[in-house]
């Protein structure tokens, strides 16, 4: 017997729970997605992600390296430098991210106009 989405569950062990876990957070997937490219200072990453505050990326920087997804390199010097990389742990949750930006590339018209009568509503 073939199982079927209504049929599956996902149990606090499933592998979607865990992922989630770890990308929770408005931003840590815009975090793995820059990365993958390479490291990148705090001040990069702060670019790159507009819109996101100091504290929040911070923070989200600071959950993504206790997951052991990103590795922190404080260089010790005057003025402060900070690279920020990923991990091979990371590379490979980077590299799943992926498929979701394909989709939402290709689904960026209608997705548009779906937030737009979200954002309409009362």
């Amino acid at each position: 017997m073939t199982s079927t989405p209504s049929d599956e569950t996902c149990d606090p062990g499933c592998g979607l729970n865990a992922t989630l876990r770890i990308i929770s957070g408005k931003w840590k997937p815009l975090v793995l997605f820059f990365l993958r490219d390479g490291s990148k200072r705090y001040g990069e990453l702060k670019r790159l992600i507009p819109g996101v505050s100091h504290k929040v990326l911070i923070q989200q920087l600071k959950d993504l390296e206790a997951d052991q997804v990103l590795a922190r390199t404080d260089y010790q010097e005057v003025p402060p430098r900070v690279d920020y990389t990923l991990t091979p742990l990371g590379r490979g949750l980077a590299d799943a991210i992926l498929p979701l930006c394909t989709w939402g590339s290709e689904h960026m018209a209608e997705m548009t106009s779906i937030f737009a009568k979200r954002d309409a509503l009362p």
